[in-house]
């Protein structure tokens, strides 16, 4: 552009200067929202013991209105308690919580492949999960191996995952030994959940019936475990450890203990694996009593709360403050889940929703969260459903 002898050069550097300041705060605001609103969100339940499910159930999610559509039936299984999803978002895999899946002493786990479409899914195959009541599953970041923590079995199993999404051959199999002190419920291990770390080098996991959360170094080219150095962070004896959540940060973790109705918060070394204990709090009302029996816990995305369900008589959600410098935790508020026995929760991507599933009561009643204080208020939205366990959300656009 050539200017006239007359004519000002700078006097367009304001205007310039607004339009990319705009399109800097447009770039931004993209960058910092969701990617998509639109999900498929699967459930797994039980379908033994007098329940009306048959499987895993599908429901299309709109997270800007808030809007949910049952899709009915996704599969036809038994007892898939709990759902994993590949990272490519064509496959689910689901533990089978039998005893005897072929044979004694033995759960499955089963592979399928979803219609984004439809939210249905359709079966690919079906594998000895190597232990008695396998209740938890994971897919590693690579989406090469899935790994399963057998409950009654007390011991923790890596399948490979073929490129048509099927299980293939165990790649490692770990049997955990010893007790706790409780001899009802800690006679033996009880392997719970299995988590791998967000940089695929560490899966870490929770034995009920030792009261350790055990670390394994996780080799991804082989699919092998190995005790990490140190094996395992201790609990106090009676803990019962069930569920592990890692902050966004990386820096701390958090372990449900089922049998006391408590939180412990660990300090977490991300390069090495190690877990140094911070503090243990009750799940529970100061003036709580009956039956204490915890199921899930979960960090909210922005870090900044947490959520523990208690099971027992007490049917409720605890919410914690997170001090974001010392990773500790602050009691905040207890909510009824508005029903009996909330095994599991799960937090939309959105951050917004909380979906409680009350196992014995058939339903998942969801909550909204306060941004500003994590606290939880009913939507007046009740999703009927038999048996519900576990929530996974997928994206679909």
């Amino acid at each position: 552009m050539s200017f006239h002898s007359g004519m000002n050069p700078f006097r367009f550097l304001p205007t310039f200067l607004c339009c990319l300041l705009m399109l800097f705060v447009t770039l931004r605001a993209g960058a910092q929202s969701p990617r998509t609103n639109k999900y498929l969100f699967y459930v797994g339940t039980y379908t033994e013991d007098g329940s009306k499910s048959k499987g895993i159930y599908s429901y299309r999610y709109d997270a800007a209105t808030q809007e949910i559509t049952p899709l009915g039936l996704a599969a036809e299984t038994t007892n898939p308690s709990w759902v994993a999803l590949h990272p490519n978002g064509r496959f689910l895999y689901a533990v089978n919580e039998v005893p005897n899946y072929k044979g004694p002493n033995s759960g499955g786990v089963s592979a399928f492949a979803i219609d984004r479409a439809t939210g249905k899914l359709t079966f690919l195959n079906e594998v000895s999960s190597r232990g008695a009541d396998p209740c938890y599953v994971t897919v590693d970041r690579s989406g090469k191996f899935i790994l399963v923590a057998n409950y009654t079995g007390g011991s923790v199993a890596v399948f490979s995952i073929s490129e048509d999404g099927k299980i293939g051959e165990a790649s490692a199999f770990v049997q955990h030994t010893g007790h706790g002190t409780d001899p009802k419920r800690q006679e033996g291990p009880h392997a719970h959940s299995v988590d791998v770390s967000p940089d695929n080098r560490f899966a870490m996991v929770d034995d009920l019936g030792l009261d350790e959360l055990l670390v394994y170094k996780f080799d991804t080219s082989k699919g092998s475990l190995t005790p990490n150095d140190p094996a395992f962070a201790k609990l106090d004896p009676g803990t019962g450890p069930r569920h592990f959540a890692l902050h966004p940060s990386g820096k701390f973790a958090y372990v449900i203990g089922e049998m006391k109705g408590t939180v412990t918060a660990f300090a977490n070394d991300a390069r090495t694996g190690t877990l140094r204990r911070l503090q243990t709090v009750s799940t529970l009302p100061k003036d709580a009593k009956g039956e204490i029996e915890d199921a899930e816990i979960e960090v909210h995305p922005s870090g900044k709360f947490l959520y523990a369900s208690n099971r027992g008589d007490a049917n409720s959600i605890a919410l914690f403050d997170i001090d974001g410098a010392k990773g500790t935790l602050t009691p905040v508020d207890y909510t009824s889940t508005r029903g009996k026995t909330p095994r599991n929760f799960a937090i939309d991507p959105s951050g917004k929703l909380l979906f409680a599933e009350n196992q014995q009561s058939d339903t998942i009643v969801i909550f909204r969260i306060d941004e500003a204080t994590g606290k939880l208020t009913p939507t007046g939205k009740t999703l009927d459903i038999g048996r519900p366990v576990c929530v996974k959300f997928l994206a679909v656009n």
